[in-house]
């Protein structure tokens, strides 16, 4: 069934601590934006630092995105807060045109990253993009496996805070995201899947994103490259 395309986008970036990694971030992002809105499309960004102990504050200032500050130490009390936030600067915006798009501090999006997401929205009511690791942090072993278990047109639909999309609607019906400090993405998503929601896997905007061994959670997609450098060690060819 052909949905109602969206043209105002909801953009929220999470930080925790990020000094080093969010001025490339919130580059991107601005082209982004400003791709965009050369598309018609418009945005209303929020940056949400949570708990940061870092100059994540200063860094972010150097951009013109307005910021929030959160306390809750938790990644998805932090998502929630920029969401709420921006939807209710759109007043003026029936909900149903506004379409919610997640990325994170340690990555980078593409320029038709928001463009693609309106694409998405005239056919699904959930975006699964896909994230790959920057390849100057891992081993020639990762990067390896990573190209021959990632075939570029056959996204493999996994959930990825850095590279999410998802109708305000079908956001808000869902509950939003619940404030749990990991995992906060794949938890909304399986409650929109309950609800009917009708989720579409894209790699045609992939978002690169930090191949860091140690994160901010104790899983996350760290966690993910860890357990896959262990499984390389251990003679694996093709970990999980």
């Amino acid at each position: 069934m052909r949905r109602e395309q969206t043209d105002v986008m909801v953009v929220v970036m999470p930080v925790r601590d990020e000094e080093l990694l969010l001025g490339a971030a919130l580059s991107a992002l601005t082209v982004a934006v400003e791709t965009a809105s050369r598309a018609g499309i418009r945005s209303e960004v929020r940056v949400v630092l949570d708990a940061c102990t870092d100059a994540s504050a200063e860094v972010a200032s150097r951009f013109g995105f307005p910021t929030l500050t959160s306390t809750a130490e938790r990644v998805g009390a932090a998502r929630a807060l920029g969401i709420s936030h921006a939807i209710d600067a759109l007043a003026d915006v029936p909900v149903r045109r506004i379409w919610v798009a997640n990325t994170d501090a340690d990555s980078r999006v593409p320029a038709g990253w928001l463009t693609n997401f309106r694409a998405i929205s005239r056919v699904a009511d959930v975006c699964a993009g896909t994230v790959r690791p920057d390849f100057d942090d891992l081993s020639a072993a990762q990067q390896a496996l990573w190209l021959r278990t990632h075939v570029r047109g056959r996204p493999n639909g996994n959930i990825h805070g850095a590279n999410l999309g998802i109708r305000a609607t079908t956001y808000l019906a869902a509950g939003g995201f619940a404030p749990i400090g990991e995992h906060e993405d794949v938890d909304l998503i399986a409650r929109c899947r309950s609800n009917g929601a009708v989720v579409a896997a894209s790699d045609d905007a992939e978002v690169i994103t930090s191949g860091r061994l140690i994160g901010r959670t104790a899983g996350g997609y760290a966690g993910f490259l860890r357990r896959q450098v262990s499984d390389l060690a251990a003679g694996a060819t093709d970990p999980l």
